[in-house]
């Protein structure tokens, strides 16, 4: 019980980031541009790691090549996720972006889960996981729509 509140608190956290990154991503993007919002937010996010990284001595870092080629493809995608949030906010708002993007990964989530892709145990659709989807996309629809 007490590793499914680590989970769940270090899950909200994750949340709350991007709640509040989405917006801060937006204020940048909107005064200087959409990537240079995307350049500064990654320079950002890389001084932080490099800090971690050194207070962890390197950690495992000189392993990197251990690592899958299209697992390097993760840095890319944050590229397209703050770009994303970055060109959305100013029309529909930070729940609403956030509800898109949350529904987005759950979609995405929901396949690989369903394929086993990237080395995860498959976890087969089923109509209460479809539903749920459904719910989700209802959802994005009542939070978006004008």
């Amino acid at each position: 019980m007490n590793n499914l509140i680590l989970i769940s608190a270090v899950g909200l956290f994750g949340g709350l980031a991007i709640g509040l990154q989405a917006p801060l991503a937006s204020i940048i993007g909107q005064r200087l541009g959409m990537l240079e919002s995307v350049f500064i937010i990654h320079l950002g996010g890389l001084i932080a790691a490099a800090a971690l990284l050194a207070l962890a001595k390197g950690g495992n870092i000189g392993q990197w090549q251990n690592v899958p080629w299209y697992a390097l493809a993760a840095g890319a995608l944050g590229v397209i996720l703050i770009s994303a949030q970055v060109f959305i906010i100013p029309s529909i708002g930070v729940a609403a972006t956030i509800t898109l993007i949350i529904a987005g990964q759950l979609i995405m989530a929901t396949c690989i889960d369903h394929f086993g892709f990237f080395e995860i145990e498959a976890r087969s659709f089923d109509w209460e996981r479809i539903s749920g989807l459904l719910i989700v996309l209802l959802g994005v629809w009542l939070t978006i729509k004008k």
